[in-house]
């Protein structure tokens, strides 16, 4: 005679709702921050296709369709800073990831855990510190008489102008940002790391394998779902260049290799008073990082089986 198999209780809807209250209690404050921040402003879409006048409000400024959208797309400034806004978060991707998946390699391979844990405590630190204070720090680096030209001249060469120059602007964009935001994606590495079976490289060992074998064969491979998830969840910010730390480090001078979408809207929408075109603008990148954010999640549950929900 068999037994008959156990089957828990089945808990109504109410029971649930009832034990889960205080998660919902907890969870309620930030609701209501991103109803009031995120989702209420979006009313202020209707500028994009309006000729808005602050004195006349949303009811009676006149509307104009896609006339403001047909107005942006012909500014030579636009394409300027839509080609600089893919260029530069393309470059600060692969350098944010490639960079921090390079240095857990490293520190994986250390032997004396203070000195690791010292690595990963200096690397983490510059990402508490906004880029108002970064900034000027960057600033004073490169400037003409910073330490940067002070070392190019004691070797012999001439100074150079880094803030002033089109090409050398990019380059202080993205590495600046991998030095300030290298910490997250290190210590995501470095978990990754953690979860591979410590036996396989035990076989690798005895069949003769040496520290970079190991590293190719077993490291990586252990790691690839989280760097694959890693690389396509960053699909989402391609058109994100950072606006804080270009608003503060960049310069008329450098408009044409460091003047990202961003910027422009913030020209635009705040120092010219363009509210609708800026709101166009703001708009197109809007539908544009949706459309990449939803890319990045179907890839992310595609390749490494990653749900939100």
């Amino acid at each position: 005679m068999t037994k008959a198999k156990y089957e828990p209780p089945k808990r109504g809807g109410l029971t649930r709702l009832k034990r889960e209250i205080p998660f919902h209690l907890m969870i309620l404050p930030a609701l209501v921050l991103l109803i009031i921040y995120s989702y209420l402003p979006m009313a202020g879409i209707i500028m994009a296709f309006q000729d808005f006048r602050p004195i006349l409000s949303f009811e009676n400024s006149a509307f104009v369709g896609l006339d403001n959208f047909r107005f942006v797309f012909q500014l030579p400034g636009f394409h300027r800073a839509f080609r600089n806004t893919i260029l530069i978060a393309s470059l600060r991707i692969a350098t944010g990831i490639g960079f921090p998946l390079l240095l857990a390699l490293l520190i994986n391979e250390v032997r004396k855990k203070w000195f690791a844990r010292s690595i990963q405590t200096a690397v983490f630190l510059p990402f508490f510190l906004s880029w108002a204070v970064l900034g000027g720090i960057v600033r004073e680096m490169f400037s003409l008489t910073g330490p940067i030209n002070q070392i190019i001249e004691a070797l012999g060469g001439d100074s150079i102008m880094f803030m002033a120059l089109n090409n050398w602007f990019r380059f202080i964009l993205v590495s600046t940002h991998v030095w300030q935001s290298m910490g997250i994606n290190l210590i995501i590495f470095l978990a990754a790391i953690t979860n591979i079976d410590l036996a396989q490289y035990e076989a690798s060992e005895m069949d003769g394998c040496n520290k970079l074998k190991q590293v190719w064969h077993i490291t990586l491979p252990g790691m690839l779902p989280i760097i694959i998830l890693v690389s396509t969840l960053a699909i989402g910010q391609l058109l994100n260049a950072g606006f804080e730390q270009v608003l503060i480090l960049y310069s008329p001078v450098v408009y044409e290799g460091g003047d990202i979408l961003d910027t422009l809207v913030y020209r635009m929408g705040l120092i010219q008073r363009q509210f609708s075109p800026a709101a166009a603008i703001g708009l197109f990148r809007s539908v544009v990082s949706l459309i990449l954010v939803g890319i990045a999640y179907w890839s992310a549950y595609k390749f490494s089986d990653y749900r939100i929900f």
